[in-house]
């Protein structure tokens, strides 16, 4: 008779990932230095009017980081590049004088490698943050930031995802100049594992049988909830949005009543104030609400590494997030390492 091993949290790949980001950014911020401090007196040369990113999935809410770093720390436009404009259409774009990123972890995806292609053709000067350096998509970039994170076997990015966010964070510090973010960047190995100890299993608990689901944060820290309200589909089988805190009080807000669950997640910046009123008109509502952010009051208030500054902060949330979401996959019956449906490289066209 064959007896069955239960699977348990820790004996996941998405575990054991997630939990060597500050490992892999370690390693990150030291081998990147020389080629992010090139990148960005490069980049101040370039002087680029505009940016455009290129990604998909959990890199795509990587890109939105980028939208908000980049646009509040250079004061450039950020725009997202739709891939089939390129890749199906075959429409010529005029990108001469503008910066383009292509994040990918497998730098494969055919969309992605032939949208980053008409933008180097179209005169873009084009960066990839990319984990596979060998890859096609690395190619075709005139500079390669890699992502140093090593093999990602569970479907569900994870490290990968952190180290984008990293690679972005490091080369707007250098190429800004800016010295706090620099500094900021220092810390950032020590707060991830101060991170991954914090426990959010209070959440998992309110969790375990939902089925609809809001992921709130604003400004540098929507790209985070994107990122949440994907792996809860990917691992746990629940139905979650990511919205915009201000977004959220518009149509979505309709459906918020008594027992509706939201996770709200903020960072200490000039949103929080918006975004503390939005958790007291959750609470109104009797929704069930937990929270994530030093000095958030109301709901259920899940514990966060202090001190840290604000663009580090949504890392360092999404860290403590997937320790959380990989345990509520497992609890809820799902392996959180072989979603349904889903390969580990999506090669879109």
């Amino acid at each position: 008779m064959t007896t069955m091993t239960k699977l348990l949290p820790e004996d996941t790949l998405m575990f054991s990932e997630a939990g060597s980001a500050s490992a892999v950014v370690q390693k990150q911020l030291t081998e990147n230095t020389l080629i992010a401090k090139e990148l960005g007196k490069k980049l101040r040369s370039l002087k680029p009017s505009a940016v455009v990113t290129c990604a998909r999935g959990s890199s795509d809410h990587a890109a939105t980081y980028a939208k908000y770093v980049i646009e509040t720390k250079a004061g450039l436009l950020v725009s997202s590049a739709a891939p089939s404009v390129s890749s199906v259409y075959a429409a010529k774009q005029m990108l001469e004088g503008t910066l383009f990123i292509a994040i990918s972890q497998s730098g494969a995806s055919p969309d992605l490698v032939r949208t980053a292609d008409a933008a180097r053709q179209a005169g873009a000067f084009v960066v990839a943050i990319v984990n596979v350096t060998s890859s096609p998509l690395a190619a075709i970039a005139d500079v390669v930031l890699p992502m140093h994170a090593g093999p990602e076997k569970s479907v569900a990015a994870t490290k990968t995802y952190i180290a984008s966010l990293t690679a972005i964070l490091q080369l707007v510090a250098h190429w800004t100049e800016d010295c706090e973010l620099l500094t900021a960047l220092e810390t950032l190995p020590l707060n991830l594992s101060a991170a991954w100890a914090c426990d959010w299993a209070p959440a998992a608990a309110k969790l375990l049988d939902a089925r609809n689901f809001f992921v709130v944060g604003r400004g540098v820290g929507f790209g985070v909830a994107q990122e949440a309200a994907l792996k809860f589909k990917e691992t746990c089988g629940l139905h979650a949005e990511a919205y915009s805190a201000a977004e959220v009080k518009h149509g979505p807000m309709a459906i918020v009543n008594a027992g509706f669950p939201v996770l709200v997640m903020s960072q200490s910046d000039e949103t929080r104030d918006g975004i503390q009123d939005l958790v007291k008109d959750f609470a109104a509502r009797d929704a069930v609400v937990m929270t994530a952010g030093a000095g958030l009051e109301g709901g259920i208030s899940l514990p966060v590494v202090r001190g840290a500054h604000a663009f580090i902060e949504p890392i360092l949330m999404i860290q403590s997030f997937y320790r959380m979401a990989n345990g509520l996959s497992v609890a809820r019956g799902y392996h959180p390492d072989e979603p349904p449906h889903l390969n580990k490289v999506t090669e879109t066209v």
